[in-house]
């Protein structure tokens, strides 16, 4: 997947997804981070059906709650939540919106998994095993760890150690979460200028729908590049496989982005990345993926 342009409208003017067969990276880099104690946020009770969240109607549409200020993670019912505010637990003390709560909720089993809230754009939570389920539910959090996070390195661009975090939290009880490698990919790139928006934001959001009709899709997160300065921008997607990337990255609509970002990039660096949960999820690596 790739980024785009600056959002400010209902219109998003984002890019198309990158071409994750044939794009490959030749300088592999490790990183390890340890992650800090476990923020006091939701813990589910026994018996909890995991594939339930609220439904995505009780949460925002808008792109900025939604890639920067976590929003998405509005969506796990908070019944089963510790009371601590949110705001005490996001990376960047922005405190994101609270899901509009009626006295008879409404749950699905479709989980907002990137900017773009609208059917056919989730996640089916009942297709996944448990370790991939959980993980997409603590993706939710996820969110920039510095605003130069379209040009720093992949490992440091993003709050992956407050997920691991959000990931424990919402472990059932005496569940060992068993070490599972997930796919990542990361597109940093530079638009040229002039580019033609709307085409561009079509071409992100049919390849997105595939992408989730493919299945596999944890999430999708991308920044926004300021088209009156260096036009950059980071995107980044989590699969459950590596070959569900590959099966979600053959449809038509990703092989028109594909065209397209060849015309409307100045610069682009695609890379894929093995990001393992270590058991228990008291660790995590990224390593960058080898053919």
């Amino acid at each position: 997947m790739a980024p785009g342009t600056d959002i400010q409208s209902v219109r998003p003017e984002e890019a198309a997804f990158a071409d994750i067969t044939t794009l490959s990276s030749k300088e592999p880099v490790v990183s390890i981070t340890s992650v800090p104690a476990t923020p006091e946020i939701p813990t589910p009770e026994a018996g909890l059906d995991h594939t339930l969240v609220l439904h995505p109607s009780l949460v925002t549409t808008d792109f900025e709650l939604l890639r920067f200020h976590a929003a998405a993670f509005d969506q796990l019912p908070k019944a089963n939540f510790n009371t601590t505010s949110t705001k005490e637990h996001t990376t960047t003390g922005i405190e994101t919106s609270t899901a509009n709560i009626t006295a008879k909720t409404e749950y699905s089993t479709n989980l907002i998994s990137s900017p773009y809230n609208n059917p056919g754009h989730y996640l089916s939570l009942p297709t996944l095993p448990l370790p991939s389920l959980l993980f997409a539910k603590a993706l939710t959090s996820l969110q920039p760890l510095t605003p130069a996070y379209a040009t720093v390195h992949y490992p440091t661009a993003l709050n992956f150690s407050h997920v691991l975090g959000t990931l424990r939290s919402l472990l059932p009880a005496n569940y060992i979460f068993p070490e599972t490698t997930f796919y990542a990919v990361c597109f940093q790139s530079k638009l040229k200028p002039g580019v033609d928006h709307e085409w561009l934001y079509k071409l992100d959001y049919e390849a997105h729908r595939e992408a989730c009709e493919s299945g596999g899709l944890l999430k999708y997160w991308f920044g926004k590049a300021d088209m009156l300065g260096q036009r950059t921008n980071l995107a980044t997607c989590f699969w459950h496989s590596r070959e569900h990337a590959h099966k979600g990255g053959r449809g038509p609509w990703h092989a028109k982005a594909r065209k397209a970002g060849r015309e409307m990039y100045e610069f682009f660096s695609f890379r894929g990345w093995a990001f393992v949960v270590k058991e228990g999820a008291v660790e995590w690596t990224c390593e960058e993926w080898e053919e």
